[in-house]
This record gives C-alpha cells, sequence and structure tokens, in this order.
C-alpha cells in the first residue's frame, strides 16, 4: 500500500504592525520634534563626527581651537586698536577684541555651516531616513563645544587682567544670563543657516554670497568697536543687527563695561524667536523634495 502524503500547507503570513511610517507629505507645521529626539544617539554621533573631523590628521589638531581666536584678536588688536586708534571703552584692546570675537566665531559657524545643510549632505539624505534637523542641530552642539573652549581661554585672560590690576568689573547677574545669550546666538545663527539652506537647493550661488556677506555683517556689528562710538543719529542702524545687544550684553556681563539696554535685547530674542519658526517651517516644506533638484 502507498501512503497519501497530504500537501503541505503554505504557512499564513502573519499581519505586520509597522512601528514607523514614513510620509513624504504632512503639514508645514508638522516638525516631528518628537522624533528628533528619539534620534538623540544619531544627533550625538553627528557631534563627534562634526568636532573630531575639523582637525583630523592635523599637526597641532586641537589646539587650533585656540590658536584661530588668539591670532584673530591679535590682529585686530595691531590694526584696529593700534593703527586705527578704534576705543574700546576704556578695556584693554586685547580683552575688548576677543570677547566679540568668539561670540562672533559661534554665531558665523553656526550660519555658514548649517547653511550648507542639504548640499554638503545629499547623498546621507538619499540613502537613508533619519530627521534632517539632526544635522543642522548637531552643528551647533558641536560648534558650542568649540565656543566653551574659546571661552575657558578669554576667561584665562580676564583673570590674568584682573591679576595685574586692570579695571575689569564682571557683572554676576548678568553672567547668570549668558546662558540665555548663547541660546540666541545659537538660534540666529540656526534659523539664518536652515533658511539658507534650503534656498540652495535651487539657487546655489547664495552659498558664495553667504560666506561674503557674514563677513561684511561683522563690520556691522560691535565686533571692533563699542556701539557709544557710533554718532547717536546712526546708532540704530547698528542696533538693528539682532547680534548688536547679545555682544553688548556679553562684554557687559565678563568685562563691565559698555551697557545692556532690555528692550535691544528682547528686540534681539523676538527676532531669534522668529527667524526660528520661519527657518524650520521652509526647512520642513523643503526637505521633503529636495532630492529632486539637489
Amino acid at each position: 500500500m502507498t501512503e497519501t502524503i497530504p500537501p503541505l500547507s503554505e504557512p499564513q503570513a502573519e499581519p505586520t504592525e509597522w512601528s514607523l511610517i514614513i510620509e513624504a507629505k504632512r503639514s508645514w507645521l508638522d516638525l516631528r520634534l518628537g522624533e528628533l529626539w528619539r534620534y538623540r544617539d544619531l544627533v550625538m554621533l553627528f557631534v563627534r563626527r562634526d568636532f573630531v573631523s575639523v582637525y583630523k590628521q592635523t599637526i597641532l589638531g586641537p589646539i587650533w581651537y585656540l590658536i584661530q581666536p588668539l591670532l584673530t584678536t591679535l590682529t585686530f588688536t595691531f590694526i584696529f586698536g593700534k593703527i586705527a586708534s578704534l576705543p574700546t571703552d576704556g578695556l584693554p584692546q586685547f580683552l575688548f577684541y576677543m570677547s566679540g570675537t568668539i561670540v562672533w566665531s559661534y554665531f558665523a559657524d553656526c550660519l555658514n555651516k548649517t547653511s550648507n545643510t542639504f548640499v554638503q549632505n545629499a547623498n546621507l539624505f538619499g540613502k537613508v531616513y533619519f530627521p534632517r534637523l539632526a544635522v543642522p542641530v548637531s552643528i551647533l552642539i558641536s560648534n558650542l563645544i568649540t565656543f566653551l573652549i574659546q571661552f575657558l581661554m578669554f576667561s584665562g585672560f580676564v583673570l590674568y587682567f584682573s591679576l595685574r590690576g586692570t579695571a575689569i568689573q564682571p557683572n554676576w547677574m548678568w553672567i547668570a544670563f549668558s546662558p540665555l545669550l548663547v541660546l540666541m546666538m545659537a538660534g540666529l545663527g540656526l534659523g539664518f543657516g536652515i533658511i539658507i539652506s534650503s534656498l540652495t537647493t535651487k539657487y546655489r550661488d547664495l552659498r558664495f554670497l553667504v560666506q561674503f556677506g557674514v563677513q561684511l555683517l561683522m563690520y556691522a556689528t560691535p565686533v571692533i568697536y563699542p556701539v557709544s562710538s557710533i554718532p547717536a543719529p546712526y546708532q540704530w542702524i547698528i542696533q538693528a543687527n539682532p547680534m548688536t545687544s547679545i555682544i553688548e550684553a556679553f562684554r557687559f556681563a565678563y568685562l563691565g563695561a559698555g551697557a545692556v539696554n532690555i528692550n535691544n535685547l528682547l528686540y534681539s530674542f523676538g527676532f531669534m524667536v522668529t527667524v526660528v519658526i520661519v527657518g524650520s517651517i521652509i526647512f520642513n516644506r523643503v526637505e521633503q523634495t529636495f532630492m529632486d533638484t539637489v
């Protein structure tokens, strides 16, 4: 007798429950900040990449984080302090220029690097999904590390000049507000940067305009001169720059020179919030279709 073996039945595929659904279309205000928090480990990997790769395979390595602002300060001291004899609100020229240099460098680096988000990361964005805001946020954090290193150097020089008897009067109340000033700098750099990065997906010329424009904007900011040296009828032009009140407040906090205008700081804060919101909305819109144009 032959035994008939019944055919094996194909296993029924169990329904799969997806834990993540990626949708190309979403509202302009859907920024998915919660998703960005879930990818915080990836953000920190980007931070490590940005921080380590800058001076990889260089002789001096991370020492360049100190050399750059130091050389810039010495150059400003010689040209604008000794030759041009610009006023510095009674402060040592070296401290005056270094304070402006490290604050401006943080804002400028955040703006310049975030403005290339889509163009420089197009290959990565086209291969794997993750919140695109992770890249500009990681740039802010890596630049913040650089800023803190340079700030420690600045604090060391402040202590040195104080021990030599230089009249420096830090304002401890405004020092406590320093994190807010850093937040405002980061917000302005992020907001302007992601707006420009969104526009450069179609208009590549903006990359060159940004590099040139940031350099010019420095001279419209009290980095190498105090606001008090500007004739009163024209001070409003300098005050229209949201970075002006931040730099002035930073100098007042740590060096005791200049003045802090609350209204100007509120203007800078409101400007920062507006730029971040507008930039996030534009960035959110462009990231859905930028691969077709990059």
